[in-house]
């Protein structure tokens, strides 16, 4: 009869969603709890050359990782990961019975000739060592049988199949599994590791559950099923699923109460779990991060991330390649018109006023009165942002945004005056004002931003200076970062930190040709350096 173990990677491969910042006190907590449900093998965190912060499951040295494993209870294994050439081996002092017991190593197809070097050095400190190949389903069934051959020459602790983009179906899990079972040394576990993309790693679960091996199986699965992307299998609901299918062996309390008290409020602020962007970078085979980046953008539709998906090359599908989408991205919103007399209509439109351009932050609400004091004031022409709103006239609307477009066009039905970007062309209504999306984008990151755009635009008609309402900025406390609800949508912490730095970046670009004054509190304020 083979024995199941549980793997919880909780504190690491939930970590991606937290940058691993979960606090000394909860990373303590959640190994005690892991310890009181039973778990077989409790995952720490990565090694990796990093400043060591107690506070962050990320280590440096085996020894950092003692006191939260300290005392060590019996039938626990403490394992980290090691994601190839993230830390070199010689760094990581033997195994001393006192720190984690195991390391498990991950890498990429064409690493494992160094892959190999790192698991002896390893296995020769006294350390279980996990063989773990990035993406197996990629391997042919020949390069499969070649990497188990050469692994059990090196006799480690477990080889893995990891479903690294989430596409395994049933059968693609039992053929690799039994490709593996028939070819790999009876000594050495296997273990699965899968992402929940097209929401089967219970089901896939069960299928190894189900199988009649000799052979010892881990099952890896964190609380809450936390992790990037659609996130992972969930300990709680494997570990209830042996219990009363097989035999009764784990608490599934303790398991409820790390989600209780510190993953739930997590989840409120940076979520994981099933989405269609998700299932379409599964079913197209490509990593989930391409889709995280076109979400993070926040201007396309489902339909339009599925397009710019199928267009990444086959030898890019599965190693996220952020240059790659980035101009996959930019190059889909090109379309080139004739824009001359467009350019022409809005000089003559803002020709002699001041120019206050009003975008959805929250500020245009608590800041009315003074927005209001300062239109009394200097007569402005105003021009909104990617939205309208009741709350101030609009003599121009401008939109850049595909998503916003839609759901828009009812209420931009009475502007005579809206001047649209050329990857619009096609849904709005032909008597716009169309400019070319191409030639307003800026560089790096955010290099579409609407509000940069439509300055940069201002710029090519003559205006040297502008007013800004309601840039507020990304909020990365209250994720309220909208006047309107509606207008709300979910990001996670480190993708707003990187909007906010490259949204500055731009407008600092263009401080250099045109005088940018906010008229509400910004975090993009130029004067704040």
């Amino acid at each position: 009869m083979n024995k199941i173990s549980i793997l919880d990677c909780t504190l690491r491969d939930g970590g991606y969603i937290n940058n691993w910042h979960f606090k000394r006190n909860a990373i303590q907590r959640i190994v005690d709890y892991l310890e009181e449900a039973h778990i077989d093998i409790i995952e720490c965190g990565f090694l990796q050359e990093c400043s060591y912060n107690e506070n962050v499951a990320l280590f440096s040295d085996v020894n950092q990782i003692k006191p939260f494993i300290t005392p060590k209870r019996p039938n626990t294994m403490y394992v980290a990961m090691l994601a190839l050439g993230d830390i070199e081996p010689e760094k990581i002092a033997p195994y001393d019975g006192e720190s984690i017991d195991g390391i498990r190593i991950t890498f990429h197809k064409h690493e494992w000739n160094a892959c190999k070097e790192v698991v002896q050095d390893l296995c020769a400190k006294g350390y279980k060592v996990f063989v773990q190949p990035v993406g197996t389903i990629a391997y042919s069934d020949l390069e499969l049988i070649r990497l188990v051959q050469e692994v059990n020459t090196l006799s480690p602790f477990a080889f893995y199949i990891v479903d690294t983009l989430g596409t395994m179906y049933q059968k693609d899990l039992l053929h690799l599994f039994n490709l593996i079972d028939n070819n790999l040394s009876p000594d050495i576990q296997i273990g699965f590791h899968s992402h929940n993309n097209l929401q089967l790693s219970f089901a896939n679960a069960q299928e190894l559950l189900r199988m009649k091996t000799r052979r010892n199986i881990i099952i890896d699965s964190s609380v809450f099923g936390m992790g990037r992307g659609a996130g992972n299998l969930a300990t709680e609901l494997v570990t209830q699923y042996i219990n009363d299918n097989l035999e009764y062996r784990f608490q599934v309390t303790p398991l409820l109460s790390i989600v209780d008290q510190f993953l739930g409020s997590i989840y409120n602020k940076t979520p994981w779990g099933y989405s269609a962007p998700y299932y379409l970078a599964a079913v197209g085979g490509c990593h989930p991060n391409y889709a995280t980046y076109l979400m993070n953008k926040q201007t396309l539709n489902v339909e339009e991330i599925s397009k710019i998906l199928n267009q990444i090359p086959n030898e890019e599908r599965s190693l996220y390649n952020e240059n790659l989408i980035e101009r996959l991205y930019l190059e889909y919103q090109r379309y080139q018109i004739d824009d001359s007399e467009a350019y022409k209509r809005i000089a003559k439109i803002i020709e002699g006023r001041n120019i206050l351009l009003v975008a959805p932050g929250q500020s245009i609400i608590t800041y009315k009165e003074s927005i209001q004091e300062y239109i009394q004031t200097n007569n402005p022409l105003i021009i909104s942002v990617n939205f309208v709103t009741d709350l101030y006239p609009q003599d121009l609307v401008f939109i850049s945004n595909k998503k916003r477009s839609v759901q828009l066009l009812d209420s931009i039905s009475g502007y005579k005056n809206m001047i649209v970007t050329s990857n619009l062309y096609s849904q709005m209504p032909k008597d716009c004002l169309f400019v070319n999306y191409s030639n307003l984008i800026g560089e790096g990151r955010e290099a579409d931003n609407a509000g940069a755009m439509l300055i940069s635009l201002l710029y090519k008609v003559g205006i040297k200076s502008v007013t800004l309402a309601g840039f507020d900025g990304f909020n990365t406390h209250n994720y309220e970062n909208y006047y309107s609800e509606d207008m709300n949508s979910v990001i996670d912490r480190q993708a707003l930190l990187e909007k906010n730095e490259g949204i500055r970046r731009q407008l600092l670009h263009l401080s250099k040709k045109v005088s940018i004054k906010f008229l509400t509190p910004s975090l993009y304020d130029l004067t704040c350096d």
